[in-house]
């Protein structure tokens, strides 16, 4: 295995909850991930799976607008792995 290989594979932070949002559709991904984070306590992190496209284009972007800090975005293959953490 090449070190690119483990570090795709790796995650760099363990998130406090994750949320598979695969085959939603703009912007109800972003709606879905916003509630989630709403949910959770400041500091936390957030894993969100998004799929290629408009749903990576957009929700991180729209994420950061809300203030929101955007720690991570791995590209895992056939999906994208996005880190957010909530605002302390």
């Amino acid at each position: 295995m090449t070190t690119a290989d483990t570090q795709s594979s790796q995650s760099p932070l363990a998130p406090d909850v994750s949320l598979d949002l695969r085959g939603t559709p703009c912007p109800i991904n972003f709606v879905r991930t916003k509630l989630q984070l709403e949910k959770m306590a400041p500091g936390q992190l957030l894993e969100v799976w998004l799929d290629a496209g408009e749903p990576v284009e957009q929700v991180p972007d729209s994420l950061r607008m809300e203030g929101y800090d955007i720690a991570g975005l791995r590209d895992c293959s056939d999906y994208f792995a996005l880190q957010v953490r909530r605002p302390r």
